[in-house]
């Protein structure tokens, strides 16, 4: 019975412990606002500068002039987005977003990526050989006018327990025949830190 009564009490204990080191875990709807933990570069960073530079690319007089004059929307691709910040930052990630800010604005056409591109080749070599009669021509591709390239940096100001992070993304839309570069722009963002200061 006390062995019994021990092996009762020794279970509760694990629980309670088990129960005392859970973490609280939230959860949020895409698109919502992430909290901003660290002060570091994340989702809704991302997402607000992405789409305040598309929004001011796809307003610029160049743009707008090339629908006029070619009677039919610009067609464009994003390119490299260089990393020159002081941290990791998943660039693939900016690269997507700027692409679905630019499909969404309705003002530019956009064309798969080039390793997308590779893939739909091959895919269409294959029709060619095994589904002829309904296979897509590969010369029927539609070229990009424009490439969207950029860069992401990154700057630490700090003393004591205060910190700024400032972030600064560049970005360039160069036309791919001429290699004009069309629009520039640039976005800031910076966060002020505060940090818990440590008890002797």
């Amino acid at each position: 019975m006390k062995k019994f009564a021990l092996i009762i009490s020794t279970f509760a204990l694990v629980s309670l412990i088990s129960c005392g080191s859970t973490s609280r875990i939230e959860r949020y709807e895409s698109g919502a606002d992430v909290k901003d933990i660290s002060g570091y570069w994340n989702e809704n960073d991302i997402k607000m500068v992405c789409e305040e530079l598309i929004s001011s690319c796809i307003a610029s007089p160049r743009v707008q002039a090339f629908k006029t004059t070619k009677n039919r929307a610009p067609v464009a691709i994003v390119g490299k987005i260089s990393n020159k910040s002081s941290e990791h930052i998943d660039t693939a990630m900016v690269a997507k977003r700027f692409q679905t800010a630019i499909i969404n604005s309705d003002v530019m056409d956009f064309v798969a990526d080039s390793e997308q591109r590779l893939e739909l080749r091959a895919e269409k070599v294959d029709q060619a050989e095994n589904a002829y009669e309904t296979a897509k021509s590969i010369g029927n591709e539609l070229a990009a006018d424009f490439m969207l390239q950029g860069t992401v940096y990154s700057h630490v100001d700090e003393s004591g327990t205060e910190a700024v992070r400032t972030y600064q993304v560049d970005a360039q839309l160069i036309d791919i025949e001429s290699n004009k570069i069309l629009w520039q722009g640039e976005k800031y963002l910076s966060k002020y830190i505060r940090k818990a200061s440590r008890k002797l």
